[in-house]
């Protein structure tokens, strides 16, 4: 584990999570829960009862990091077909310290310092995961991370969440969402994630060295929940990229515990 010297890490709150059920009724236009036991292909409905949204804090200037990128590349086949969601968060710190990662985002850092707030957290580090919002451990425990994600799909529905009327117009995605919930104070993240990437790293800690990646945040947007559960948002594209590249990921969380309620994803039209 890197710590870039900032201090010891301090353990995170436990928080009961709660589940998704994705709305059927929005059809293949709209984002809907990763099918557990898909009838077929097209088929939108979903058998899981929980779900797990795994964040990955990583770097490729970390010599650390790319066990981590390994392990959620595994997850991210064996789970496939179940409702687990990974983001790849490319934070900036380590950018000054011999090679700066392509994909990084001082946006991504923040994230990770947020997380640090709600989990009561003294410094961040890479690699970290987060799942759900609610448990963080060093990236590279894959023991842990296992554990974690059949946690959250073990866990009971109680959130729903929907994304329509999805539309790439002019470099953005525009949507429309629609949410059912008994929580209150709740934020909307969607994510433009790119499936994979292959970077050869010329200098830092991983000089040399061939890093490939999975499931990386190109961009994101946070919007409040209306008060009427229901809204439109957009999230910008990244250039150069297929459609069959990448995908995008959206999930509730609450804004005072970081706890997420309900998550998720779809190709991009």
């Amino acid at each position: 584990m890197n710590t870039l010297r900032m201090g010891a890490l301090l353990g995170g709150l436990a928080i009961t999570v709660l589940a998704v059920q994705a709305f059927s009724s929005f059809g293949h236009q709209g984002l809907s829960a990763r099918p557990a036991n898909p009838a077929g292909p097209g088929s939108r409905g979903s058998s899981a009862k929980g779900f797990a949204v795994v964040e990955l804090f990583t770097s490729e200037g970390c010599s650390s990091c790319p066990p981590a990128d390994q392990l959620v590349a595994r997850i991210q086949q064996e789970d496939k077909d179940e409702p687990v969601y990974i983001l790849a968060f490319h934070v900036d710190y380590w950018n000054n310290l011999g090679w700066k990662d392509e994909f990084s985002d001082a946006r991504y850092s923040n994230r990770q310092k947020q997380y640090a707030s709600w989990l009561n957290l003294q410094s961040v580090y890479t690699p970290q995961i987060v799942v759900n919002g609610r448990k963080e451990f060093v990236g590279s425990q894959e023991s842990t991370l296992r554990s974690a994600i059949s946690s959250g799909l073990r866990e009971g529905t109680a959130a729903q969440l929907a994304i329509s009327g999805v539309l790439e117009d002019q470099g953005k995605l525009d949507w429309h969402y629609q949410v059912q919930t008994a929580g209150n104070n709740l934020s909307l993240l969607v994510a433009v994630v790119q499936r994979a990437a292959i970077t050869k790293v010329k200098a830092g800690e991983n000089g040399g060295r061939t890093l490939s990646h999975v499931q990386i945040v190109r961009d994101f947007t946070i919007t409040a929940v209306a008060a009427g559960g229901s809204g439109a948002g957009s999230v910008s594209m990244p250039q150069g990229l297929n459609k069959q590249d990448e995908e995008i990921i959206a999930f509730l969380q609450n804004n005072s515990n970081g706890q997420i309620v309900a998550a998720v994803s779809s190709p991009i039209p």
